[in-house]
């Protein structure tokens, strides 16, 4: 740049025009960051690995990556599926002045006559803006929840999939969106899965313990209990072997696993980095968890707020809810601007639970659900080392 502002001071009128011109066209020349909707729309149909005759149905927000919309429906046919086109839901929020009674009752004759519709339906994908609690995707859900169907759940920015670390601030969407395409077209699916399955085999018969420099000390069991692994793998031959609901419904970008511990071993505390409750901020926090239930918590400021959230919840949600563990080295936490990807399904990332625990196949009621990220902890199967502050190790 110092150069070239040295040769802009003696140039001319007539040269600094042409200079102007050639720095314009030179801009309009440079490639620019799209979304490869055709590269992602195949990867999303081979990861649901439909078979021929497969029905399967797109469920869409409008205005919400809608130009791969297309792309999906061909990427179908050339599988030999059945395109059952799209289901649009309503855009979110609704507008003030609706009444929410209509919306109720719509809802519920909506999911009633969906349900009806959707009976032939083996598979859907559900796309950004739409979520469960609508009612076609809760339609979707009744089938999956009798064993048919499956569903894959291509979020990308859905309740808010990025987090940021404490202190640091988000990427913009255009790097968000260009982090989660990449770790959708690359993830080497195969790879992910077998790291995923030899980590369960050594959990399935060990105390796992989640330590970190903060103060965090809690171990657990999972004994028997369904471990999700959320590796990609949306076939029918994979989430007919499904043993809980979520199961049938796979998570693209693909990374974690999900367990929901034996409420009576959990035992120890959770410390907290910065964090918010009841929308406000809470420093210092400590949570001390007895055979799985909430017996004390402290702050350094804010314990008013975490009291508020945690009196607002059902009581017997006040309990250890989840051990979730990421294992996507394209979703981990960046050592420059970092930032936690897609719902802490990178590499190394831990996510500590709270509430209902129920669609994991624990005993945990309520609806209470509260995510809790943890990127520098580390994490011990007896006393074999996993994660290391918050790195995958083995």
């Amino acid at each position: 740049m110092r150069f070239a502002t040295r040769v802009l001071t003696r140039v001319s009128v007539l040269g600094l025009i042409v200079s102007s011109i050639l720095c314009v066209a030179s801009a309009v020349a440079q490639p620019r960051l799209t979304m490869d909707w055709a590269a992602m729309a195949e990867r999303l149909v081979a990861q649901l690995a439909p078979q021929p005759g497969e029905r399967i149905l797109l469920l869409a927000r409008p205005g919400n990556f809608d130009d791969i919309l297309p792309h999906l429906r061909y990427a179908l046919m050339e599988a030999g599926a059945v395109d059952l086109g799209v289901v649009d839901v309503l855009e979110e929020p609704f507008p003030e002045a609706w009444d929410a009674e209509v919306l109720r009752l719509g809802y519920a004759d909506a999911r009633a006559a969906y349900k009806e519709m959707f009976r032939d339906v083996d598979g859907a994908i559900m796309m950004p803006g739409a979520r469960a609690g609508q009612p076609a995707y809760s339609a979707l859900q009744d089938w999956l929840n009798e064993d048919v169907g499956r569903t894959i759940h291509f979020h990308w920015t859905q309740n808010g999939s990025a987090f940021p670390v404490p202190g640091q601030p988000l990427p913009g969407q255009t790097a968000i969106d260009a982090h989660y395409q990449r770790a959708l077209l690359e993830t080497d699916y195969e790879a992910l899965a077998a790291k995923q399955r030899e980590f369960v085999q050594v959990m399935r018969d060990a105390e796992v313990r989640v330590t970190s420099p903060i103060g965090t000390d809690i171990s657990f069991r999972i004994g028997d209990r369904p471990v999700n692994l959320q590796d990609g793998d949306a076939s029918k031959a994979r989430t007919d072997q499904g043993v809980i609901l979520i199961d049938r419904e796979i998570e693209l970008p693909a990374g974690s696993i999900r367990v929901a511990p034996l409420e009576e071993t959990v035992n120890g505390v959770i410390a907290f980095p910065h964090s918010q409750w009841d929308g406000r901020p809470v420093v210092g926090l400590r949570m001390t968890f007895e055979r799985g239930r909430v017996v004390s918590v402290a702050a350094d400021t804010g314990l008013d707020a975490v009291q508020a959230e945690l009196d607002g919840a059902p009581a017997q949600a006040r309990a250890f809810r989840e051990f979730a563990l990421g294992f996507n080295p394209l979703l981990a936490v960046p050592e420059r601007n970092p930032w936690i990807p897609y719902y802490g399904y990178g590499d190394g990332v831990v996510r500590l639970s709270l509430g209902d625990n129920s669609e994991l196949g624990g005993t945990v009621t309520g609806g209470y659900v509260r995510w809790n990220f943890f990127t520098d902890t580390t994490v011990r199967l007896d006393d074999e080392v996993w994660v290391r502050a918050g790195r995958l190790v083995q």
